[in-house]
């Protein structure tokens, strides 16, 4: 795959030095700064369109429990059983993950001198604590969620070479490296989020249950 990706980075680098070359200096600002902020403008709606759904308890509301029609009670346990697992355990964790993983790939391209494992470390903990934020309070882990994807973007800019768009396209050769972890993050993220939901669990049995506060919509 790192084979994939660093050929994909080379072409792309070539293209980009034939087009450069071959249009006027005044030109040749125009498309830098059009591919960095294309670039921007991307990470900003990735950022606008998904951070209510990662912040939320319920990440996806499937409620596969009303699929369970057994009336058996043994049989009836090990169906919600199941299907329990399968939703907590298998879907929302790739739902988080794969949240994770195009947060990551963004930064990868948009950081100039972290290194991927600092890169990795960032996201992973990022992703974490809007976690566990969401399940005391959604408001507030919205807000965490798009307030410090948009801080990182903010620092970026300020890195003396944030503007330099063979930069970015050589660090498309990075890329693989998130998938290369793929297997850690994955299990601290299914980890994380059966802690999570068992405690809530136990919460929920001893009358501990959060109760979300609600929006002005709601009030209204």
């Amino acid at each position: 795959m790192a084979e994939v990706f660093q050929g994909i980075s080379e072409i792309l680098t070539s293209a980009y030095s034939a087009l450069i070359s071959a249009v006027p200096a005044t030109a040749q600002s125009f498309i830098k700064f059009f591919v960095i902020s294309l670039l921007i403008v991307l990470y900003c709606l990735f950022i606008w369109k998904f951070y209510k759904t990662i912040a939320k308890k319920n990440l996806i509301e499937l409620n596969l429990s009303k699929y369970n029609k057994s009336k058996h009670p043994v049989t009836n346990q090990l169906i919600a059983g199941g299907l329990f697992l399968l939703e907590y355990l298998l879907i929302v964790p790739f739902a988080v993950f794969l949240w994770f993983s195009v947060l990551t790939i963004f930064l990868i391209l948009l950081s100039e001198s972290a290194s991927l494992n600092m890169i990795l470390i960032l996201s992973a903990t990022t992703i974490a604590a809007i976690r566990m934020i969401s399940y005391h309070n959604e408001e507030l882990s919205a807000e965490v969620a798009k307030l410090i994807p948009l801080t990182l973007l903010a620092t970026s800019l300020f890195e003396p070479n944030f503007f330099s768009v063979e930069r970015i396209l050589g660090h498309i050769q990075a890329i693989p490296g998130v998938f290369g972890n793929v297997l850690i993050y994955l299990m601290f993220i299914v980890i994380l989020e059966l802690i999570l939901r068992l405690l809530d669990f136990l919460l929920t049995i001893f009358g501990f249950e959060n109760e979300m506060p609600k929006s002005k919509k709601d009030e209204d």
